[in-house]
C-alpha cells in the first residue's frame, strides 16, 4: 500500500510529499508525530519543494552572469557600500513600489555582483527578473527589429518585475539603440523596476546616450525616485591579487 501511495504521489508530481513520506518510512519520524503533525509535515515539505523549484526556474530564466548572493557580499573593503542600505533594498520594497536602482562605481568595485545578488534575492521573493549586458541586449534587439519580432521581445522585457541592465552606457549609442532604449525605459517607467549598473556617474550618461532630447527623457525616467549606490575605491580583484 505504501508503494502504491508513493507511486501516486509521484504521478501527481507531489515530489515534496513523496520524498517526505518515503523518508518517514525509512526512519521513525512518523512514530514521533501525531496524525495532524504528520499531515502538516507532508504539506510543508511539498510547499518548500515547490518554492525551491520556482526559485530555480526564476534564476534560470533571469540568465545571471554570476552566481551571487547577498550573504556573500563583502563589506570589509573600503568602497562606500552601506550594509544598512543594502539590507533595506533586500526587502524588495523598491520592486514592489516600481522604483529603480542605480549602482555606479569604477571597474572591479562589485557593481555587477551586487546587482546580481539583489536580482537573486528578487527571484527568491517570487519576482520575475531579467539580467542583461546592455550592449548585448541592444545588439539582440536590433536583430529582432530586422526580423520583425522586436515587439514581442519588448513586451517580454516589459513584463519582468526587475530588469537588470549591466554595463550600462559603456559605449556611445547609435540612433537605433537610443530608440530601443527609450522604448524599454518608457514601457517600464512607473510600472516595473529597473536596476542599472554602470561605471559612469549619472551626469556622464547624457553624452554616451547622445541626442539631448532622448538622453534627457531616458535619464529623467531612470533617475526619478531612483535609489542610488555610489561605489568608489580600487578594484577588489586588484586588491585580492596583491594580497
Amino acid at each position: 500500500m505504501n508503494n502504491q501511495t508513493l507511486e501516486k504521489l509521484r504521478q501527481m508530481r507531489l515530489f515534496g510529499m513523496h520524498d517526505a513520506f518515503k523518508t518517514s518510512l525509512e526512519n521513525t519520524i512518523k512514530e514521533k508525530m501525531t496524525q495532524d503533525q504528520f499531515v502538516s509535515h507532508l504539506v510543508h515539505s511539498e510547499w518548500d519543494n515547490r518554492k525551491n523549484r520556482a526559485v530555480e526556474r526564476a534564476v534560470r530564466a533571469a540568465q545571471f552572469r554570476y552566481n551571487a548572493t547577498l550573504d556573500d557580499v563583502d563589506y570589509t573593503f573600503e568602497r562606500g557600500l552601506d550594509r544598512n542600505q543594502v539590507e533595506r533594498l533586500a526587502a524588495m520594497e523598491f520592486v514592489r513600489d516600481h522604483k529603480d536602482l542605480i549602482i555606479t562605481g569604477p571597474t572591479g568595485t562589485g557593481k555587477s555582483y551586487l546587482a546580481t545578488a539583489l536580482g537573486y534575492k528578487a527571484c527568491q521573493d517570487g519576482f520575475r527578473v531579467m539580467y542583461a549586458s546592455t550592449a548585448k541586449l541592444m545588439s539582440q534587439l536590433k536583430i529582432s527589429k530586422a526580423k520583425g519580432t522586436i515587439l514581442a521581445d519588448l513586451k517580454r522585457i516589459e513584463r519582468v518585475d526587475l530588469m537588470i541592465l549591466d554595463d550600462f552606457c559603456m559605449q556611445p549609442l547609435d540612433a537605433q539603440s537610443r530608440g530601443i532604449l527609450m522604448d524599454i525605459i518608457e514601457d517600464r517607467y512607473g510600472k516595473k523596476s529597473t536596476l542599472i549598473a554602470s561605471q559612469l556617474p549619472v551626469k556622464d550618461k547624457y553624452d554616451v546616450i547622445g541626442k539631448e532630447t532622448i538622453a534627457g527623457a531616458v535619464m529623467y525616467r531612470i533617475t526619478h525616485q531612483a535609489a542610488r549606490i555610489e561605489l568608489h575605491g580600487e578594484s577588489i580583484r586588484k586588491i585580492c591579487g596583491k594580497k
